[in-house]
C-alpha cells in the first residue's frame, strides 16, 4: 500500500475504513509494526495488547461488511494505564498493582469498545498519575517523540507520545490538573479535558476523586472531538456523572469564531515564561481576532492561588484514596512480621517517593489540628476561583491562554526539585480546581523545534465551544500537521 496509514487523522481513516480503501486489519497492523520499530525508543505502552487488536480489528472489518457503522469502528486507541480493561494488566504505572488484572472495563473504556475501537495497548503513566514529565513511573520514563532527550509531560505522557509518535491514531489519559492538557502541548497534539462529570470516573483508578475526568488525545480537533462523543455522558455507576445532554460535538465544530468573545487573562502571562510560548499564544489569539472574534483582556484574580490550592485538596484525596492498597486484597504483598509491618513493608516498596510524598502531604493536612487551617481552607479558595471564571463566562465566551510556561523540558531536569515540576501545571491546575472543560493544541514551536499549545477553556459543560473556536484555529495554521522526524 503506497500511503503509510499511521499518517492518517481518525477522521481520515474512518473515511477510508467505510469506503473500503484500506481494512481496520490493514490499519491496525501498520500501527503494530510501527509500535514494533519505535516503542523501545519512545517508551509509551507499558504493555501492548498485539493479539486482541488483531482480534477486534478482524469483527470491525465484519461488521463494516455487513453494513454497520459507528464514529470510532475500527480506529486503533491507546489507552492509559489507570483505566480498568479486563483481563489485561493495569497498573496505573506502580509496581504496588504489578500483576492486577481487573475483572471489568471502565465505563469510558467500555463505551469505545462498543463503538468498535481497537485497544492497542496501555500507555505509561506517572506512578498513579501523580506527575508532569512521566518520570515517576515504576516501570521506566517515557520519552518526547520530538526530541528523546526531554519529557513528553505527565502525567498522560505515555498516551501523547503514543500519538505524536504514531503509534496511535489517538488515546485516552486522564486529566487531574493538566495531564492531558499538557502532554499535549509538550508533544504536539490535540487533547482535551471534559468538564467534570461529562465523562464517567467508574474504572478510572482514583487519584483525587473531584478532580480526575478521562480525556482524549488526537491528531485534530475533530479527532478528539469524535473520541469525547462516544465517551461522554451519564452513568449510573459513577455518582458524580452529570446527567445532561451529550451534544453532537461534530454538528457544530466547523462554525466560524465571528462575533465570539475570547478573554485573555493578565494573569496567565506571567514573569518567568518562556518568550517563545508568548509569543506564540499571542500570535494564535491575533489570529483569532483577524477570523472575527472579539478579544478582550479579563482577569482571574484568585489565579495565585491555585497551586498550593491544589497541592492541599489532591493530595489529601489521594491519602484517602490509596489507602485501599493495603496488599491484602490485591496488588503486591511483602508478608513481614505482623499486619502493620506489613502494610508498612508493601508500601514501602510498592509506592514510589513522588506517590510517599504526596501521601504525606494530604495525610498531614487532613490530620486533627490543621484540616481548618490547611484543607477546609483550601476548598474555601477552590470555590473563589470557581467564581472568578464564572464572573468572566458572563462577559466572554471562551478564555485562551498557554497551557504550559515553557517547551519540553530535560529529562532530569526538574528531577530533584517537586516545587519547580508542579510549576509545570501552573496554567492547567485553575480550570481543573473550576471543574471546567479545556482544550490543548498546538500553536507554533520554539528555537529548539519544540512544539508549544494552545489553552482554550470554555464554560461548564460547553466543550462544544472550545472544539469550534479550536477547530476553526487549527483549519488557519498548520501547525498540526508537522511530525517528529524520528
Amino acid at each position: 500500500m503506497s500511503i503509510d496509514l499511521t499518517t492518517l487523522s481518525i477522521v481520515e481513516a474512518r473515511a477510508g475504513l467505510r469506503s473500503g480503501q484500506f481494512s481496520a486489519i490493514d490499519l491496525t497492523q501498520s500501527y503494530l509494526n510501527r509500535i514494533k520499530a519505535l516503542n523501545q525508543t519512545v517508551k509509551a505502552y507499558l504493555r501492548v495488547t498485539e493479539a486482541q487488536a488483531l482480534e477486534s480489528a478482524q469483527t470491525a472489518d465484519q461488521a463494516i461488511q455487513n453494513g454497520k457503522d459507528g464514529a470510532l469502528l475500527g480506529i486503533p486507541l491507546a489507552i492509559k494505564d489507570v483505566l480498568s480493561t479486563t483481563g489485561v494488566e493495569t497498573t496505573c504505572g506502580s509496581k504496588i498493582l504489578a500483576g492486577y488484572t481487573p475483572p471489568f472495563n471502565a465505563t469510558a473504556v467500555q463505551r469505545l469498545f462498543d463503538a468498535g475501537v481497537i485497544m492497542l495497548g496501555k500507555t505509561n503513566t506517572d506512578e498513579f498519575a501523580m506527575g508532569s514529565s512521566t518520570e515517576n513511573s515504576g516501570y521506566f520514563t517515557t520519552r518526547n517523540p520530538w526530541d528523546t532527550e526531554r519529557v513528553p509531560g505527565g502525567s498522560s505522557g505515555g498516551s501523547a507520545a503514543a500519538v505524536s509518535a504514531r503509534l496511535a491514531a489517538g488515546g485516552l489519559g486522564t486529566d487531574t490538573g493538566g495531564s492531558v492538557r499538557q502532554p499535549a502541548a509538550l508533544c504536539g497534539v490535540v487533547a482535551i479535558k471534559p468538564s467534570y462529570g461529562r465523562v464517567s470516573r467508574y474504572g478510572l483508578i482514583a487519584f483525587a476523586s473531584s478532580l480526575d475526568s478521562v480525556g482524549a488525545f488526537g491528531r485534530t480537533v475533530q479527532d478528539v472531538g469524535l473520541i469525547l462523543g462516544v465517551m461522554a455522558g451519564h452513568d449510573p455507576k459513577d455518582s458524580t456523572s452529570m446527567n445532561v445532554p451529550v451534544p453532537d460535538y461534530m454538528a457544530t465544530i466547523g462554525q466560524g469564531v465571528k462575533g465570539l468573545r475570547v478573554g485573555v487573562p493578565k494573569e496567565y502571562f506571567i514573569d518567568g515564561m518562556q518568550p517563545a510560548t508568548e509569543k506564540a499564544v499571542r500570535a494564535a489569539i491575533a489570529q483569532l481576532e483577524a477570523m472575527g472574534a472579539d478579544i478582550r483582556e479579563i482577569s482571574l484574580p484568585h489565579t495565585r492561588y491555585a497551586l498550593s490550592t491544589y497541592y492541599l485538596i489532591a493530595p489529601a484525596e489521594a491519602s484517602a484514596n490509596l489507602a485501599r492498597f493495603d496488599s491484602v486484597r490485591y496488588g503486591l504483598r511483602k508478608t513481614q512480621g505482623d499486619l502493620w509491618d506489613t502494610y508498612k513493608t508493601t508500601r514501602g516498596e510498592g509506592f514510589g517517593p513522588e506517590v510517599k510524598r504526596r501521601i504525606m502531604l494530604g495525610t498531614y493536612a487532613l490530620s486533627a489540628g490543621y484540616y481548618d487551617a490547611y484543607y477546609l481552607k483550601a476548598q474555601k479558595v477552590r470555590t473563589l476561583i470557581k467564581q472568578d471564571f464564572e464572573k468572566a463566562f458572563e462577559q466572554v465566551d471562551v478564555i485562551a491562554s498557554p497551557v504550559a510556561p515553557s517547551t519540553a523540558f530535560k529529562i532530569g531536569e526538574k528531577a530533584d526539585d517537586p516545587l519547580q515540576m508542579y510549576l509545570s501545571d501552573v496554567f492547567t491546575l485553575p480550570a481543573s480546581l473550576a471543574g471546567i472543560c479545556g482544550l490543548s493544541l498546538p500553536c507554533g514551536f520554539d528555537e529548539s523545534n519544540l512544539p508549544i499549545g494552545l489553552q482554550l477553556m470554555g464554560p461548564f459543560m460547553r466543550e462544544d465551544v472550545v472544539l469550534r473556536v479550536g477547530h476553526v484555529y487549527e483549519q488557519a495554521t498548520k501547525w498540526h500537521m508537522r511530525q517528529p522526524a524520528l
